[in-house]
Protein backbone atom coordinates (compact mmCIF):
# COMPACT_ATOMS: atom_id res chain seq x y z
CA UNK A 1 0.00 0.00 0.00
CA UNK A 2 2.86 2.58 0.44
CA UNK A 3 4.18 1.00 -2.57
CA UNK A 4 1.14 2.70 -4.06
CA UNK A 5 1.39 5.75 -2.38
CA UNK A 6 5.12 6.22 -3.35
CA UNK A 7 4.76 5.69 -7.25
CA UNK A 8 2.19 8.31 -7.42
CA UNK A 9 4.79 10.67 -5.22
CA UNK A 10 7.50 9.73 -7.66
CA UNK A 11 5.48 11.59 -10.65
CA UNK A 12 6.10 15.08 -8.33
CA UNK A 13 9.94 14.15 -8.56
CA UNK A 14 11.49 12.37 -5.15
CA UNK A 15 14.30 12.19 -3.10
CA UNK A 16 13.65 9.23 -1.37
CA UNK A 17 15.56 7.63 1.60
CA UNK A 18 17.16 4.06 0.40
CA UNK A 19 14.40 2.34 1.97
CA UNK A 20 12.01 4.73 0.72
CA UNK A 21 10.49 5.33 3.97
CA UNK A 22 10.91 8.79 4.20
CA UNK A 23 10.81 11.43 1.41
CA UNK A 24 14.01 13.72 1.65
CA UNK A 25 13.11 16.29 -1.04
CA UNK A 26 10.58 17.12 -4.08
CA UNK A 27 13.55 19.20 -5.57
CA UNK A 28 11.85 22.49 -4.59
CA UNK A 29 12.83 23.06 -1.04
CA UNK A 30 13.45 27.00 -1.78
CA UNK A 31 9.61 27.27 -2.93
CA UNK A 32 8.28 25.20 -0.71
CA UNK A 33 9.50 26.86 2.63
CA UNK A 34 7.80 29.77 1.62
CA UNK A 35 4.50 27.70 0.67
CA UNK A 36 4.77 27.09 3.97
CA UNK A 37 3.57 30.16 5.06
CA UNK A 38 2.08 31.99 2.53
CA UNK A 39 0.46 29.19 0.37
CA UNK A 40 -0.28 25.81 0.45
CA UNK A 41 1.69 22.33 1.08
CA UNK A 42 1.69 18.79 1.87
CA UNK A 43 3.97 16.99 4.05
CA UNK A 44 3.75 13.15 4.47
CA UNK A 45 5.27 12.37 7.57
CA UNK A 46 4.25 8.75 7.10
CA UNK A 47 7.89 7.73 8.77
CA UNK A 48 6.71 8.68 12.13
CA UNK A 49 5.25 6.59 14.48
CA UNK A 50 1.59 5.91 15.27
CA UNK A 51 0.41 4.21 18.44
CA UNK A 52 -2.93 2.95 19.63
CA UNK A 53 -4.27 2.66 23.07
CA UNK A 54 -7.20 0.82 24.03
CA UNK A 55 -8.88 -0.86 26.42
CA UNK A 56 -11.00 1.32 29.54
CA UNK A 57 -7.82 2.13 31.36
CA UNK A 58 -6.07 3.85 28.23
CA UNK A 59 -6.71 7.71 29.46
CA UNK A 60 -5.58 7.03 32.93
CA UNK A 61 -2.63 4.91 31.45
CA UNK A 62 -1.09 7.77 29.77
CA UNK A 63 -2.22 10.39 32.05
CA UNK A 64 0.39 8.79 34.32
CA UNK A 65 2.63 8.14 31.88
CA UNK A 66 3.55 11.64 30.46
CA UNK A 67 2.70 15.84 30.85
CA UNK A 68 -0.18 16.91 29.95
CA UNK A 69 -3.98 16.35 31.42
CA UNK A 70 -4.92 13.11 29.50
CA UNK A 71 -7.99 12.14 31.64
CA UNK A 72 -9.73 15.43 30.88
CA UNK A 73 -9.86 14.83 27.16
CA UNK A 74 -13.55 13.63 25.62
CA UNK A 75 -13.16 12.14 22.29
CA UNK A 76 -12.47 14.38 19.69
CA UNK A 77 -10.06 16.35 21.75
CA UNK A 78 -6.44 15.82 21.64
CA UNK A 79 -2.89 17.47 22.72
CA UNK A 80 0.69 17.75 22.78
CA UNK A 81 2.11 15.89 25.62
CA UNK A 82 5.96 15.30 27.08
CA UNK A 83 7.23 11.62 27.65
CA UNK A 84 9.88 12.10 30.45
CA UNK A 85 11.99 9.66 32.79
CA UNK A 86 11.31 9.37 36.47
CA UNK A 87 13.45 12.96 37.00
CA UNK A 88 12.14 14.99 34.48
CA UNK A 89 14.44 14.55 31.15
CA UNK A 90 12.64 14.63 28.16
CA UNK A 91 12.24 11.51 25.89
CA UNK A 92 9.97 12.64 23.05
CA UNK A 93 6.65 15.19 22.53
CA UNK A 94 3.97 12.98 21.71
CA UNK A 95 0.01 14.15 20.11
CA UNK A 96 -2.89 12.52 21.70
CA UNK A 97 -5.79 12.28 20.07
CA UNK A 98 -8.55 10.76 21.73
CA UNK A 99 -11.32 8.71 19.80
CA UNK A 100 -14.34 6.62 21.21
CA UNK A 101 -12.69 3.77 21.46
CA UNK A 102 -8.86 4.34 21.54
CA UNK A 103 -5.88 7.16 22.08
CA UNK A 104 -4.10 7.78 18.77
CA UNK A 105 -0.21 8.98 19.60
CA UNK A 106 1.77 10.52 16.86
CA UNK A 107 4.84 10.27 18.30
CA UNK A 108 8.80 11.03 16.61
CA UNK A 109 9.83 8.46 13.70
CA UNK A 110 13.21 7.85 16.06
CA UNK A 111 11.11 6.72 19.17
CA UNK A 112 8.49 4.98 18.17
CA UNK A 113 10.03 1.67 18.58
CA UNK A 114 11.76 3.08 22.25
CA UNK A 115 7.94 4.62 23.15
CA UNK A 116 6.27 1.52 22.63
CA UNK A 117 9.03 -0.87 25.02
CA UNK A 118 8.87 1.83 27.34
CA UNK A 119 5.16 2.28 28.08
CA UNK A 120 4.72 -2.15 28.25
CA UNK A 121 7.37 -1.48 30.89
CA UNK A 122 4.62 0.06 32.61
CA UNK A 123 1.74 -2.16 32.26
CA UNK A 124 0.86 -4.23 35.15
CA UNK A 125 -1.30 -7.29 35.42
CA UNK A 126 -4.69 -5.87 36.44
CA UNK A 127 -3.71 -2.66 33.81
CA UNK A 128 -6.79 -2.78 30.95
CA UNK A 129 -4.77 -1.50 28.50
CA UNK A 130 -3.22 -2.37 25.09
CA UNK A 131 -0.34 -0.86 23.21
CA UNK A 132 -0.15 -1.38 19.53
CA UNK A 133 2.12 0.22 17.07
CA UNK A 134 -0.02 1.10 13.71
CA UNK A 135 2.21 3.46 11.73
CA UNK A 136 2.34 0.55 8.90
CA UNK A 137 -1.52 0.72 8.69
CA UNK A 138 -1.67 4.33 8.26
CA UNK A 139 -0.17 7.92 6.35
CA UNK A 140 0.57 10.66 8.15
CA UNK A 141 0.26 13.48 5.89
CA UNK A 142 0.48 17.45 7.45
CA UNK A 143 -0.94 20.53 5.45
CA UNK A 144 -0.46 24.23 5.95
CA UNK A 145 -0.08 27.79 4.62
CA UNK A 146 -2.21 30.79 4.89
CA UNK A 147 -3.72 29.43 1.71
CA UNK A 148 -4.96 25.95 2.51
CA UNK A 149 -8.03 26.47 4.01
CA UNK A 150 -9.48 27.93 1.09
CA UNK A 151 -7.93 25.19 -1.19
CA UNK A 152 -9.54 22.74 0.72
CA UNK A 153 -13.28 24.37 0.65
CA UNK A 154 -13.00 24.76 -2.83
CA UNK A 155 -12.27 21.30 -3.05
CA UNK A 156 -15.41 20.71 -1.45
CA UNK A 157 -13.40 19.37 2.23
CA UNK A 158 -15.61 21.31 4.77
CA UNK A 159 -12.62 21.96 7.70
CA UNK A 160 -14.66 25.20 8.43
CA UNK A 161 -15.63 23.20 11.84
CA UNK A 162 -11.94 22.89 12.65
CA UNK A 163 -10.43 26.14 12.12
CA UNK A 164 -12.46 27.30 15.66
CA UNK A 165 -11.55 24.68 17.81
CA UNK A 166 -8.77 24.47 19.61
CA UNK A 167 -5.68 22.57 18.56
CA UNK A 168 -5.70 18.43 18.17
CA UNK A 169 -9.00 18.69 17.96
CA UNK A 170 -9.89 16.31 15.53
CA UNK A 171 -13.17 14.88 13.22
CA UNK A 172 -13.83 12.62 10.27
CA UNK A 173 -13.65 14.06 7.14
CA UNK A 174 -14.85 12.86 3.67
CA UNK A 175 -12.28 12.59 0.40
CA UNK A 176 -13.49 11.22 -2.85
CA UNK A 177 -16.03 8.95 0.11
CA UNK A 178 -13.01 8.28 1.75
CA UNK A 179 -13.04 9.11 5.79
CA UNK A 180 -9.74 9.75 6.99
CA UNK A 181 -9.10 11.82 10.89
CA UNK A 182 -8.17 15.59 10.02
CA UNK A 183 -6.72 16.94 13.09
CA UNK A 184 -6.20 21.01 13.97
CA UNK A 185 -2.79 21.64 14.38
CA UNK A 186 0.37 21.38 12.02
CA UNK A 187 2.38 20.11 14.36
CA UNK A 188 4.40 23.72 14.18
CA UNK A 189 3.78 26.90 14.91
CA UNK A 190 2.17 27.15 11.73
CA UNK A 191 -1.72 26.89 10.74
CA UNK A 192 -2.64 23.77 9.26
CA UNK A 193 -3.53 20.32 9.74
CA UNK A 194 -2.38 16.83 10.47
CA UNK A 195 -4.62 13.79 8.51
CA UNK A 196 -4.54 10.24 9.43
CA UNK A 197 -5.25 8.21 6.44
CA UNK A 198 -5.76 4.76 6.63
CA UNK A 199 -2.81 3.25 3.99
CA UNK A 200 -5.29 1.84 1.77
CA UNK A 201 -6.91 5.40 1.16
CA UNK A 202 -3.46 7.25 1.52
CA UNK A 203 -2.80 7.25 -3.18
CA UNK A 204 -6.41 8.67 -3.50
CA UNK A 205 -5.90 11.31 -0.88
CA UNK A 206 -2.59 12.23 -1.44
CA UNK A 207 -3.65 13.09 -5.68
CA UNK A 208 -6.75 14.99 -4.89
CA UNK A 209 -4.88 17.15 -2.43
CA UNK A 210 -2.36 17.32 -5.16
CA UNK A 211 -4.98 18.51 -7.39
CA UNK A 212 -6.30 21.06 -5.16
CA UNK A 213 -3.16 22.76 -5.78
CA UNK A 214 -1.31 21.94 -2.38
CA UNK A 215 2.41 21.77 -2.90
CA UNK A 216 4.63 18.54 -1.22
CA UNK A 217 7.47 19.30 0.18
CA UNK A 218 10.01 16.68 1.92
CA UNK A 219 11.44 16.34 5.08
CA UNK A 220 14.45 18.37 4.44
CA UNK A 221 12.04 21.52 4.49
CA UNK A 222 9.92 20.47 7.77
CA UNK A 223 13.64 20.52 9.19
CA UNK A 224 14.01 23.82 8.11
CA UNK A 225 10.70 24.59 9.19
CA UNK A 226 11.31 23.00 12.88
CA UNK A 227 14.45 24.87 13.49
CA UNK A 228 12.83 28.23 12.55
CA UNK A 229 9.70 27.72 14.58
CA UNK A 230 11.72 26.03 17.15
CA UNK A 231 10.13 22.71 17.74
CA UNK A 232 12.60 20.56 19.86
CA UNK A 233 13.53 17.12 18.46
CA UNK A 234 14.78 13.72 20.04
CA UNK A 235 18.37 13.31 20.02
CA UNK A 236 18.72 16.80 19.67
CA UNK A 237 16.94 19.13 21.68
CA UNK A 238 15.08 16.98 23.53
CA UNK A 239 17.65 14.45 25.46
CA UNK A 240 17.83 12.93 28.81
CA UNK A 241 19.95 15.99 29.73
CA UNK A 242 17.25 18.81 29.38
CA UNK A 243 14.44 19.01 31.43
CA UNK A 244 10.91 19.39 29.50
CA UNK A 245 10.65 23.17 31.07
CA UNK A 246 14.46 23.53 29.47
CA UNK A 247 12.63 23.10 26.20
CA UNK A 248 10.38 25.25 26.34
CA UNK A 249 7.47 22.64 26.39
CA UNK A 250 4.94 24.59 28.88
CA UNK A 251 2.16 23.94 26.65
CA UNK A 252 2.26 20.18 26.85
CA UNK A 253 2.35 20.35 30.70
CA UNK A 254 -0.26 20.44 33.22
CA UNK A 255 0.64 21.15 36.77
CA UNK A 256 -2.78 20.68 38.46
CA UNK A 257 -3.09 16.94 37.30
CA UNK A 258 -1.27 14.39 40.20
CA UNK A 259 1.49 12.39 40.10
CA UNK A 260 3.17 10.90 36.86
CA UNK A 261 6.56 9.97 36.30
CA UNK A 262 8.81 12.45 36.31
CA UNK A 263 6.46 15.06 37.96
CA UNK A 264 8.04 16.16 41.05
CA UNK A 265 11.22 17.40 39.46
CA UNK A 266 9.07 19.50 36.82
CA UNK A 267 6.86 20.33 39.63
CA UNK A 268 9.65 21.83 41.56
CA UNK A 269 11.34 23.74 39.09
CA UNK A 270 8.06 25.32 38.43
CA UNK A 271 7.28 26.30 41.83
CA UNK A 272 11.19 27.43 42.83
CA UNK A 273 11.48 29.17 39.20
CA UNK A 274 14.59 26.89 38.83
CA UNK A 275 15.32 26.49 35.42
CA UNK A 276 18.82 27.14 34.64
CA UNK A 277 18.61 27.27 31.15
CA UNK A 278 16.55 27.69 27.69
CA UNK A 279 16.02 26.73 24.53
CA UNK A 280 16.37 29.26 21.64
CA UNK A 281 16.86 30.28 18.36
CA UNK A 282 19.86 31.30 17.05
CA UNK A 283 20.61 33.61 13.84
CA UNK A 284 24.01 32.95 12.52
CA UNK A 285 26.64 33.93 10.38
CA UNK A 286 27.79 31.04 9.03
CA UNK A 287 26.64 26.81 9.49
CA UNK A 288 28.04 25.46 12.99
CA UNK A 289 28.30 21.40 14.18
CA UNK A 290 25.25 20.72 16.66
CA UNK A 291 27.28 20.30 20.00
CA UNK A 292 29.56 22.81 19.78
CA UNK A 293 29.62 25.08 22.76
CA UNK A 294 28.06 28.92 23.22
CA UNK A 295 30.47 31.82 24.21
CA UNK A 296 29.39 34.86 26.39
CA UNK A 297 32.81 36.62 27.11
CA UNK A 298 34.83 33.47 26.96
CA UNK A 299 32.74 31.54 28.99
CA UNK A 300 30.78 28.89 27.82
CA UNK A 301 26.76 29.27 28.61
CA UNK A 302 25.53 26.73 26.67
CA UNK A 303 25.80 24.10 23.19
CA UNK A 304 24.47 24.39 19.86
CA UNK A 305 21.60 21.79 19.35
CA UNK A 306 20.51 22.09 15.64
CA UNK A 307 21.86 24.64 12.53
CA UNK A 308 20.35 24.42 9.11
CA UNK A 309 20.52 27.05 5.73
CA UNK A 310 17.33 28.03 4.70
CA UNK A 311 17.38 30.62 2.02
CA UNK A 312 21.11 31.34 2.44
CA UNK A 313 20.72 32.22 6.08
CA UNK A 314 21.77 30.15 8.75
CA UNK A 315 19.57 29.07 11.63
CA UNK A 316 20.09 27.16 14.76
CA UNK A 317 18.81 26.09 18.32
CA UNK A 318 20.71 26.16 21.23
CA UNK A 319 20.29 25.60 24.95
CA UNK A 320 21.62 28.65 27.02
CA UNK A 321 21.50 29.61 30.78
CA UNK A 322 18.73 31.55 32.20
CA UNK A 323 21.06 34.01 33.79
CA UNK A 324 23.24 34.75 30.90
CA UNK A 325 20.38 36.09 28.81
CA UNK A 326 17.90 35.89 25.96
CA UNK A 327 16.28 37.06 22.78
CA UNK A 328 19.20 39.59 21.34
CA UNK A 329 22.09 38.35 22.73
CA UNK A 330 25.13 38.48 20.96
CA UNK A 331 27.01 34.77 21.29
CA UNK A 332 29.88 33.43 19.51
CA UNK A 333 29.19 29.92 18.22
CA UNK A 334 32.38 28.12 17.15
CA UNK A 335 33.88 30.59 14.18
CA UNK A 336 30.26 31.91 13.27
CA UNK A 337 28.48 34.96 16.06
CA UNK A 338 25.34 34.84 16.72
CA UNK A 339 22.27 36.24 18.05
CA UNK A 340 19.47 34.48 20.26
CA UNK A 341 16.23 34.97 18.98
CA UNK A 342 12.75 34.04 20.06
CA UNK A 343 11.15 30.90 18.36
CA UNK A 344 7.17 30.58 18.47
CA UNK A 345 6.54 27.07 19.60
CA UNK A 346 8.93 27.34 22.83
CA UNK A 347 7.67 29.96 25.92
CA UNK A 348 9.78 30.34 28.84
CA UNK A 349 6.50 31.32 31.01
CA UNK A 350 6.03 29.77 34.92
CA UNK A 351 2.51 28.66 35.86
CA UNK A 352 0.60 29.05 38.56
CA UNK A 353 -1.42 26.31 39.72
CA UNK A 354 -5.11 27.35 40.45
CA UNK A 355 -5.60 28.14 44.37
CA UNK A 356 -1.53 28.44 45.07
Amino acid sequence: MLEDLREIQKQSGVILTENQLMIESFHNDSQGFKLAYNGAVICDRTHWGLLQLTGEDRLRFLHNQTTNNINALKPGQGCYTVFVNSTGRTLDLATAYVTDEAILLLVSPNRRQFLLEWMDRYIFPMDKVQISDISQQNAIFTLMGSETNKLLTQGGMNISNLVELPPENHTLVTIKNEFITVANGSGLAIPGYTLIVPINQAKIVWEELIKLGITPIGDRVWEQLRIKQGRPFPDKELTEDYIALEAGLWQAISFDKGCYIGQETIARLNTYKGVKQRLWGVKLTQLVDPGTPVILDGNKIGILTSCIEIEQEFWGLAYVKTKAGGAGLTVIIGEATGELIAVPFVTHEYYQPSGV
